[in-house]
């Protein structure tokens, strides 16, 4: 793809990046060449807005280490080791890393993400496929994924947790925000949203449930441990909790709200040391059978 100044204006850039691109790059230059001209003039959001404007292309970089102020990269990212980028890393397609990956704000994917160590940004983390790692997630700020999330570690988010499919973590979920996930949310340890956690199937923890305001899913939800929310609990099938199951003063708790209710003693049991207070539908089967 060649860049023209025509070609550009189709596109309704900003007065002052339109004029700066009409100064410092010529006519007929390649795609990433732009992009790279743009970066290292220090104009990193410009090549990230061209970049979304005109799309991934197939090309890929291969490199054993990548570190720099910062990458915007039209194809996919292959690095043998390790990614160190002080403020954003774009792909248009997918990264892939042997190592972690790190940005100071933002590390942007138009697919997957695949590193073998952990994923550590202080801003955001996006990706439009599944994000994979063999350690540990860290995200300062928001979370935001068209597919599935995957960590071996802990996964910490101090802002927003949304996904399209849903997160599989091997240790502790732990998020300060909400958390909506398309499909089912699945962590070894435990599960602790500082907002309403919202969950199209499932929930399942190895430790306690704790959710900041309610808790929601449209499959059943099961904890090794207790099942707590400040708001209400409502499941569309069972709850089952190894220790006590608490909503939040004066709000419910339900289950099977998308099964019949002749449905309710297989497919809507409510299991926990005691029978929880507030209970509104489902069928109460005592403690959970060890």
């Amino acid at each position: 793809m060649e860049f023209t100044k025509k070609f550009l204006r189709a596109k309704s850039p900003c007065a002052d990046g339109f004029r700066w691109f009409v100064r410092n790059v010529e006519d007929g230059s390649g795609y990433q060449d732009a992009l790279d001209t743009l970066v290292g003039a220090g104009r990193v959001d410009d090549a990230c807005w061209l970049l979304t404007q005109f799309g991934p292309t197939n090309e890929v970089m291969r490199v054993d280490a990548l570190g720099a102020e910062a990458i915007v990269f039209a194809g996919t990212i292959e690095v043998r080791g390790s990614i160190d980028v002080d403020t954003v890393l774009q792909a248009g397609r997918s990264i892939r890393a042997g190592g972690g990956v790190r940005a100071g704000r933002a590390i942007v994917a138009g697919e997957g993400i695949r590193v073998a160590g952990s994923i550590h940004s202080n801003g955001t983390l996006q990706a439009g496929g599944d994000v994979r790692a063999d350690w540990g997630i860290d995200v300062q700020e928001s979370i935001l994924c068209g597919g599935d999330v995957r960590a071996a570690w802990d996964l910490i988010c101090h802002g927003k947790l949304s996904l399209t499919g849903g997160a599989f973590i091997g240790q502790d979920l732990i998020v300060q925000g909400l958390v909506e996930c398309g499909k089912g949310l699945s962590a070894g340890g435990t599960i602790v949203g500082s907002d309403s956690i919202r969950v199209g199937r499932g929930i399942l923890a190895g430790g306690a449930i704790n959710g900041g305001m309610h808790l929601e899913a449209g499959w059943g939800i099961k904890s090794g441990e207790s099942i707590q929310a400040n708001g209400s609990i409502k499941a569309g099938e069972s709850l089952s909790a190894g220790d006590e199951i608490r909503a939040g003063a004066g709000y419910g708790i339900y289950a099977g709200l998308n099964v019949q209710v002749e449905s309710w003693a297989s497919s809507a049991q409510v299991r926990a040391q005691r029978k929880p207070e507030g209970l509104m539908s489902g069928c109460w089967a005592g403690p959970r059978i060890l």
